[in-house]
């Protein structure tokens, strides 16, 4: 038997003083608030009263520390997968807003659709079904929890709902600490869940890529 459910779990709010776009930038831990959501979507999945079974996470810090209150609730160690890790991109570092007034970086906005300026949203699709496949197969029952980035789970949404990867990247529904829920359907994914379990409002939110 496979899994029962998988959820996917953004991270919480990052320290992140100079309000950089961070990407895959080392030592850039969870905020306090940051910490705080984290637990609160811990608590929500252990509330739903279904057995976790396994724990995932990408290799960055900051969703390290997010899958800690997971440790803590369900005794499990997170196993560390690098495909579901933050994408690539050229403005890591930078500020977004003084990057594009800059004629030198326009030549990585020519085509919004791959994106041109970073990793393809088709090979972020991939790597993430893969490394989801692969979890819900391992498991005999019991639900899954991959803690990662924004943008990996939302093209993964917009994948699994048959929708365009090409988006704005400010209309993205995946808050800080949101659970994503899937289940697997005669070998297809199919969203069955959506929710913001921690207090977001006034939380800093401008470093994912």
């Amino acid at each position: 038997m496979p899994a029962d459910r998988l959820h996917l779990v953004r991270h919480g709010e990052v320290h992140n003083p100079q309000r950089v776009l961070y990407g895959r930038l080392p030592n850039f831990r969870l905020s306090e608030d940051g910490r705080r959501m984290a637990a609160a979507a811990a608590e929500y999945v252990q509330d739903l009263g279904r057995p976790v079974a396994a724990l995932y996470a990408s290799p960055l810090q900051r969703t390290r520390e997010s899958a800690q209150p997971f440790t803590a609730a369900f005794g499990l160690d997170p196993v560390i997968d690098e495909r579901v890790i933050e994408p690539t991109n050229v403005f890591e570092g930078k500020h977004m807003r003084r990057a594009m007034l800059s004629p030198a970086n326009w030549r990585y906005l020519r085509d919004p659709s791959i994106p041109s300026w970073g990793e393809p949203y088709l090979e972020i699709v991939q790597r993430m079904d893969a490394a989801m496949r692969d979890a819900w197969g391992q498991e005999d029952g019991g639900d899954v929890v991959i803690v990662s980035h924004q943008l990996p789970i939302w093209v993964t949404h917009l994948a699994v709902a048959g929708e365009p990867l090409r988006h704005d990247p400010r209309k993205r529904r995946c808050a800080l600490s949101s659970v994503t829920t899937f289940e697997r359907h005669d070998l297809e994914w199919v969203e069955v869940g959506y929710t913001e379990p921690a207090a977001t409002a006034g939380s800093v939110d401008v470093g994912a890529v």
